[in-house]
């Protein structure tokens, strides 16, 4: 489904697809939030992706009390979530007494064993879920390199290089509106692309 308004009456008619693709959507915008406003000394609890987690965990049982229409109504319902699983959290890591906070510390994950010296070391991810995304990252790679080239570059202005569309404009000569559409044309056919 390509326009978000769409996928949000097709959320609210019943489809679960459309909710995620809605919800998906929303993701990375969530994450840059949470990784602001988690508190660092709280990182060794628990860290942003669970919170976004959490969030669209309860996105989708509360999903008929949201009264939007359009994505950025979408944002601002699931920042609010967010937030309140953030305060929540908060609070119970701050407020237990059993726990002395301060004085935890995250496992760094950088360098070597030795560079810790004889610290913890973890994966993030087990070897299965490391293989996971190496694979989604592949197909990604794959289904843009098949993109015409002005797709492939709205794309990677707008993701990669993280830039708005009134800065991708006049780098592609193109009007504000015109980027906007190429944009969401492309993004079309790079989930057609996806799923082929």
């Amino acid at each position: 489904m390509s326009d978000p308004e769409q996928r949000l009456a097709a959320a609210r008619e019943g489809s679960p697809e459309a909710l995620g693709q809605a919800l998906q959507a929303c993701r990375g915008y969530l994450l840059l939030l949470a990784e602001r406003e988690l508190d660092p000394d709280l990182r060794a609890k628990g860290g942003a992706s669970d919170l976004v987690q959490e969030t669209f965990l309860e996105a989708q049982k509360d999903f008929a009390n949201f009264q939007g229409n359009s994505e950025g109504e979408l944002r601002a319902w699931l920042r609010q979530i967010l937030l309140h699983n953030l305060a929540n959290f908060t609070r119970r890591y701050r407020a237990t007494a059993k726990r002395r906070l301060g004085r935890e510390v995250a496992l760094d994950t950088t360098g070597s064993a030795a560079d810790r010296e004889g610290g913890l070391t973890i994966d993030m991810l087990s070897p299965s879920g490391v293989a996971m995304e190496e694979e989604q990252a592949q197909a990604l790679r794959q289904a843009l390199e098949r993109l015409p080239d002005d797709y492939r570059q709205v794309i990677l202005l707008r993701y990669q290089e993280q830039r708005s569309f009134e800065e991708i404009a006049p780098l592609m000569q193109r009007s504000y509106e015109s980027v906007r559409s190429l944009w969401a044309r492309a993004i079309r056919r790079l989930r057609r692309e996806m799923e082929s």
